[in-house]
């Protein structure tokens, strides 16, 4: 059976984290949602069909996958899985063929019968949804469906205990023998390559605490569970609790409920509260990230132009790739800043809403049109961590500034338009 994961129309609800990647792309506790759904299955390679822009970086990045095309497909059945999909821990592992699987009311995945799919009409794929409830067998699947980016903060505990039972299953790591665990002590995995220094303290009586091949745990940091510290990922005298924190981080200070997809820094003071950082995001020293309303009220978040009740007390914010705080900045509760954003330290609270490829500073939002400065900046930073920034790199971020071009002339507009507003 072949497996092909596809994004809906409903990614855009998942931005800024999206604006850069496939939905699939999105982590969870330990892995990402497409390793959930490769191992739900028992699959290790699969056809991928994404948005065009992002079909030259999702090849760079998984060079395992077949993208925006079902080449090398054979006649058969063939299991399409929606990219949003967060897979139960005990997920069905050869679906009939001809079934549909239900998650909150939306296609999670389908097993479709031969000739049921064009092969050079694969990236028609989430146009059928609503046709294949009707004509084939749909069922519930379980798991949850990301719909927005603080789902993965809400589901976040669930997945990480999914990923400690499968961390024994895999024996990828042993007991922590390094630091005192309060709490049961068979809850705490530490890859052996790891490194947990002396006067670390781990708890594990809410959650398991897993810690991958390579990271280092300084001295003095607490370790509260449910957490994952990913590799080369360093804790700098830390106080961590409840979060996700994928490769090549350093990360110190206060973080709290939070999700880091990996490569960035939050190397000093400052709070880090329910929030999710993208890649390459720098939090200048003392950076300070609200994420409780001083009414308790509900926090609710701007969604495109839609304003959402997220239903829960405490958010925090969702920063895209390559953006950057100065030192002291306040970043208000539920804030969304899109990819290539810089954000100065200002008198007050930062706007809770910043468009890609702006800079606000002294009240008010600029855009960043430096392109070349702003791309040898970010190649700078990633060969700090080994990585290359290439052509498929620019081509892509070029790409994007023009296609957020629209929402950056809105946002100018409005700015100016306030900003005329208090000088009357």
């Amino acid at each position: 059976m072949h497996l092909c994961v596809f994004e809906d129309n409903a990614v855009g609800r998942l931005q800024p984290l999206t604006d850069t990647r496939p939905a699939f792309d999105l982590r969870c506790g330990v892995r990402t949602l497409l390793e959930r759904q490769l191992h739900a299955f028992g699959a290790e390679r699969a056809f991928a069909f994404v948005r065009p822009e992002l079909a030259d970086l999702c090849r760079l990045g998984h060079p395992e996958l077949t993208v925006n095309s079902l080449d090398g497909w054979q006649e058969g059945a063939i299991l399409v899985i929606n990219a949003r999909w967060l897979p139960p821990l005990n997920s069905p592992r050869e679906p009939k063929s001809g079934e549909v699987g239900l998650c909150d009311g939306q296609v999670a995945y389908a097993c479709l019968p031969a000739g049921e799919i064009d092969p050079l009409q694969g990236w028609k794929v989430f146009e059928h949804l609503e046709e294949w409830v009707r004509k084939l067998s749909a069922r519930p699947c379980g798991g949850r469906m990301i719909a927005y980016p603080w789902d993965l903060l809400m589901h976040h505990a669930e997945a990480l205990e999914q990923d400690y039972f499968h961390w024994i299953r895999q024996n990828t790591a042993q007991f922590a023998v390094q630091a005192p665990v309060v709490g049961p002590p068979q809850r705490c995995l530490v890859h052996p390559s790891a490194r947990v220094e002396p006067m670390v303290l781990i708890d594990t009586t809410h959650g398991p605490v897993l810690i991958d091949k390579e990271a280092v745990v300084q001295a003095f940091s607490r370790i509260e569970g449910p957490c994952y510290i990913g590799p080369r990922t360093q804790v700098l005298g830390a106080k961590l609790r409840g979060s996700s924190l994928g490769p090549e981080c350093r990360i110190g200070g206060e973080v709290e409920a939070s999700i880091v997809q990996g490569y960035s820094n939050k190397a000093h003071e400052g709070f880090l509260g329910h929030s999710y950082l993208g890649e390459w995001v720098n939090l200048g020293a003392g950076t300070q990230v609200s994420d409780l309303r001083t009414d308790y009220a509900n926090v609710r978040m701007k969604v495109g132009s839609e304003a959402v009740d997220t239903g829960l007390l405490k958010v925090g914010a969702f920063i895209g790739d390559h953006t950057r705080t100065s030192i002291n900045a306040l970043v208000n509760t539920g804030s969304m800043f899109g990819p290539f954003g810089q954000l100065l330290t200002s008198d007050a609270l930062l706007p809770r809403s910043l468009p890609a490829f702006c800079r606000f500073g002294h009240g008010e939002i600029h855009e960043r049109n430096d392109l070349r400065q702003l791309f040898n900046s970010a190649a700078i930073a990633m060969a700090r961590r080994g990585q290359e920034w290439t052509e498929v790199h620019a081509e892509f971020y070029f790409d994007l500034y023009e296609r957020t071009a629209e929402t950056r002339r809105w946002h100018l507009r409005d700015s100016e338009q306030r900003r005329l507003r208090r000088a009357i």
